[in-house]
């Protein structure tokens, strides 16, 4: 498709640049002859295969230098397309050859004056054309500059030469042509933007792929777009091999290409960080990444422990490394440890992956030992370290100097694993665990013995600061009166739960409670938690006063069985026969809050315990639910104002609920909210 005048104007340079370039009239290629040459151009179609070098039957004329010029292929005085002509330049190759009987006879025969040889010189040449993603040839005859192959502008055009027969390598050449100025890269941090400046009514393919050295290119993303457009790529997807393609959408349009991300380190980095190695068989692996790597690949040992991978080069050595081409590991065994380290053109190490261990488990604590031999069957064995090989025997201070003597034995007796022979030497892996084993067995068990004694004495000693850790077990238990007490009750159990205490209460066992029934889960907890040294807090309420002086009187439930107050109802039944008999004190607690109830209208019975109004009496309440023998807390205060904290907006609800005036509720048996209900 023509290329717009103002474009190539903006491509190739100012105007007077742009007049300065040849102008071929006509859609017609054409050839031109240097003097003294015929030539002419072959209109059939060939196949653009060099074939192989064939010895030259003669003097033949053979391609030896090419060179590119652009000229411009022009329909109207505006309307041209951006062309690319190849001069080759041709030179004699080869020589007569002397008929043999004038070799035999040294020419004796006629010694006259030798004529001049006048015999016309042919050749075929051709002219291989390539541009992503066009690729094109033509066949020639004579020393010619051939007018013209099409190109996009800001493509990279790859020209080859050679004379059919091919009789040497064949020429090559590569230009960069002018980019279009309104497709732009620019940086703006992690992100990259591809700026096209087009107008608002050009229609245009924009499409990225990665160009491969070998084999076709491989799409990445594609979309029909209008312009102008600001397309964003985050700087990990760039790799050298990502390149622009770029066309209007039109018939028979040239397609644009540019690949900017060559040389950028960004790019190169990440193409090393997508490489991975993939292991397919035992002896076979290929590299998988985006674009070609020059890079060496060698096999190297890993050591649990951290140490560096060491590589075994020699006896094995460096193999040069190609994308997506299986390559063939000289092994006879795999083993976890093995792994496979990767350079770049700088030697730097670039990849390192272990592909056995997936298969075979992790690393393991063997020793390699690398066999080399010699002229009449002389062999000397080593054993690879982190400080380099140490030689077997050997009085050195080394882990597998000390075991040098086992590890031979090993060797003969068939225990360790060949992973690897040829005539020069050969790679075993011995187990060293056994040694490890049998050497510290004693150790061991002495230090066994040695723990066993001391945890059994630090047992004994912190069985208390062990039961002071873990919290002292408290069970709350209390009247639910109505839906805000129960807030009440359950931002208090939170609030407890902050310090060392491990607190039960109903509302958190529901599940539990009605599985078992509320007289087997009371009885249950009383238990445990008295088992264990802890404390029941009876938290009363006016519902709870009333309660209890129900079952102090009659000693049976009354009508309101069915209430809300089941689960306290419940609780009395294995609350009362403790005080009764004189059980309570030590293990029991009251309390009540503050604005709800005075502790004077607590039935006596229960008042042989001590009774705290809450959050007045906090820092007291606090000191009885620690251990009996535990030492006050210097904290404790500390730890009131934190529970007080905490309990505040639950009891600013309750007393003050928002929305509503304050309830006046007063101080008695009868007064709090929902006093007689179910009772």
């Amino acid at each position: 498709m023509p290329v717009p005048w103002f474009l190539l104007s903006l491509a190739l340079g100012r105007s007077p640049v742009v007049l300065s370039l040849e102008r071929l009239v006509g859609p017609q290629d054409a050839t031109h002859c240097s003097p003294g040459l015929s030539c002419r151009l072959w209109d059939s179609d060939i196949l653009c295969l060099p074939g192989d070098i064939v010895p030259a039957p003669g003097p033949v004329l053979a391609p030896t230098h090419l060179q590119t010029e652009l000229v411009l292929r022009c329909q109207k005085e505006t309307d041209c397309d951006l062309c690319l002509r190849v001069a080759v330049h041709l030179a004699v190759h080869g020589h007569w050859e002397e008929p043999e009987d004038e070799e035999k006879f040294g020419g004796a025969a006629d010694s006259g004056v030798e004529e001049p040889r006048n015999a016309s010189l042919q050749a075929q040449v051709v002219l291989s054309f390539q541009a992503y993603p066009t690729a094109r040839c033509v066949l020639l005859e004579g020393s010619v500059v051939y007018d013209c192959f099409e190109a996009a502008l800001g493509s990279e055009v790859r020209i080859w030469s050679y004379t059919q027969p091919r009789y040497e390598k064949e020429l090559n050449h590569t230009q960069q042509l002018p980019a279009l100025p309104w497709l732009n890269v620019s940086a703006d941090g992690d992100n990259v933007h591809l700026v096209l400046n087009v107008s608002e009514e050009q229609h245009f393919g924009l499409s990225l792929y990665w160009n491969q050295v070998q084999g076709p290119p491989k799409p990445r993303w594609h979309k029909n777009l209008t312009g102008p457009q600001i397309i964003t790529l985050n700087h990990t997807d760039l790799v050298p091999c990502l390149c622009i393609q770029v066309w209007p959408l039109e018939p028979d349009s040239v397609r644009t290409n540019i690949c900017p991300f060559r040389e950028d380190p960004r790019a190169h980095q990440n193409l090393w960080q997508a490489a991975r190695l993939q292991l397919l068989t035992l002896q076979s692996w290929l590299l998988d990444a985006p674009c070609s790597l020059p890079a060496e690949a060698a096999l190297c040992w890993r050591a649990p422990g951290g140490d560096p991978c060491q590589p075994l080069v020699p006896p094995l050595s460096w193999e040069n490394v190609t994308v997506d081409k299986v390559l063939e590991f000289p092994l006879l065994k795999g083993h976890p440890n093995l792994c496979v380290q990767q350079v770049n053109s700088s030697e730097k190490l670039q990849l390192q992956e272990c592909l056995w261990a997936d298969s075979l488990g992790p690393l393991k604590d063997d020793v390699l030992l690398l066999e080399t031999r010699g002229p009449q069957d002389n062999r000397s064995l080593c054993a690879l370290e982190p400080s380099g090989c140490t030689s077997l025997p050997s009085k050195a201070s080394t882990r597998a100097a000390r075991l040098g003597e086992y590890l031979l034995q090993d060797l003969q007796s068939g225990q360790c694993l060949q992973l690897w022979d040829d005539d020069l030497g050969a790679l075993w892996a011995c187990p060293m665990d056994k040694y490890i084993h049998k050497r510290w067995a004693l150790v061991w068990l002495a230090c066994l013995l040695f723990a066993a004694a001391l945890s059994l004495i630090l047992l004994l000693k912190k069985d208390h600061a062990k039961a002071a850790a873990r919290g002292r077990a408290a069970l709350l238990l209390y009247s639910a009166d109505d839906s805000g007490f129960e807030r009440l009750v359950g931002a208090l159990a939170s609030a407890l739960c902050q310090l060392p205490l491990r607190v039960a209460v109903d509302l958190w066992s529901r599940r539990e409670l009605s599985a078992q029934g509320p007289v087997a889960w009371f009885h249950a907890q009383r238990r445990q938690t008295l088992q264990e040294g802890g404390v029941v807090v009876l938290l009363f309420s006016p519902g709870a006063v009333a309660l209890c002086s129900e079952w102090l009187q009659d000693g049976v439930s009354g009508p309101g069985a069915h209430g809300p107050h089941d689960a306290f109802r419940a609780s009395l039944s294995c609350v009362l026969p403790d005080f009764l008999q004189g059980r309570a004190p030590g293990s029991y607690v009251g309390a009540c809050f503050d604005r709800l109830l005075h502790p004077d209208a607590v039935p006596a019975l229960f008042r042989t315990v001590p009774v705290f109004t809450l959050p007045s009496q906090l820092p007291d309440f606090l000191g009885a639910l620690q251990q009996p023998r535990a030492p006050r807390s210097g904290r404790l205060q500390e730890r009131a104002e934190q529970v007080s904290r905490a309990l505040q907006p639950a009891l600013d609800s309750y007393f003050h609920p928002p929305g509503t005036p304050a309830p006046g509720r007063g101080v008695g048996p009868g007064a709090g909210p929902g006093a007689g209900d179910g009772t």
